[in-house]
């Protein structure tokens, strides 16, 4: 072995290479490298944060909500029709210049004995109708398609002129005397629905849409306190205008 010596002639280059310049492009694909999944997590966030602020602060309110309650789904056109017909009898309620009256469909069979009703869709009925119906619920006025059975289930409807049971846990309601047929309303069957092309997009049945209410009864929520006779004064309004006129043979 051969020592080197500072008398050696050998010389040494001890200047260290200078780092390698990284392209623009090696650069960034090594970046994406290590934060690919932050990235990932951050775009995510704001899409559902943006959809979470849309759906909350500019989604549109409906002024007015109307449930149909029955076993099967009305048309879409009947909905939009209906919809469409009972503006004009409505008012700007929340102040955001559009006036939006909703129909929310509620599927329930309320004939127990039925073994051919859905059990999935009978519970989300029955849960989503139960939260419309707790204290606060913006529905007063029903289309039913069992007034007897959601009378029974329930004990939200109020009577005809009025008036309600003050125990609605013990009392014996008559069903007959808290609704209107459809057609037993002027208002109702003077409006101008015109016909709907299927129930679905997957049938071709096609009829007028006052065929298809023409087989309901309308009843509005029972009223318990002042401070919900407030909050119900414009729907009760409108139940007196679409109302007007109507003589009950519920009971015939």
């Amino acid at each position: 072995m051969a020592w080197v010596t500072k008398d050696s002639t050998e010389t040494y280059n001890q200047t260290p290479e200078p780092p390698r310049e990284y392209t623009k492009a090696e650069k960034a694909a090594n970046w994406w490298h290590y934060h690919w999944v932050a990235v990932v997590i951050g775009v995510a966030a704001v899409f559902f944060g943006g959809w979470i602020i849309k759906d909350t602060v500019f989604q549109t309110r409906p002024d007015v909500q109307i449930a149909y309650v029955g076993t099967h789904e009305l048309p879409v056109d009947t909905v939009n029709a209906l919809q469409d017909a009972l503006t004009p009898f409505c008012q700007d309620e929340n102040g955001d210049g559009k006036v939006v009256v909703q129909v929310a469909t509620y599927n329930v069979d309320f004939d127990a004995e039925n073994e051919s009703t859905d059990a999935y869709y009978q519970m989300a009925g029955v849960t989503r109708l139960s939260a419309e119906l707790a204290s606060g619920g913006k529905t007063y006025i029903f289309l039913l398609e069992d007034p007897e059975g959601f009378e029974k289930s329930t004990g939200v409807l109020q009577y005809l002129d009025g008036t309600v049971d003050d125990d609605p846990e013990t009392a014996d309601p008559d069903w007959r005397e808290m609704v209107y047929r459809w057609t037993d309303c002027p208002v109702l069957t003077g409006l101008e629905l015109g016909s709907y092309d299927g129930y679905t997009l997957m049938d071709d049945a096609t009829g007028t849409n006052q065929s298809v209410l023409e087989h309901l009864y309308v009843g509005r929520r029972g009223v318990w306190d002042e401070e919900q006779a407030e909050n119900y004064a414009h729907c009760a309004a409108l139940w007196d205008a679409l109302t007007a006129g109507a003589v009950s043979t519920a009971a015939e």
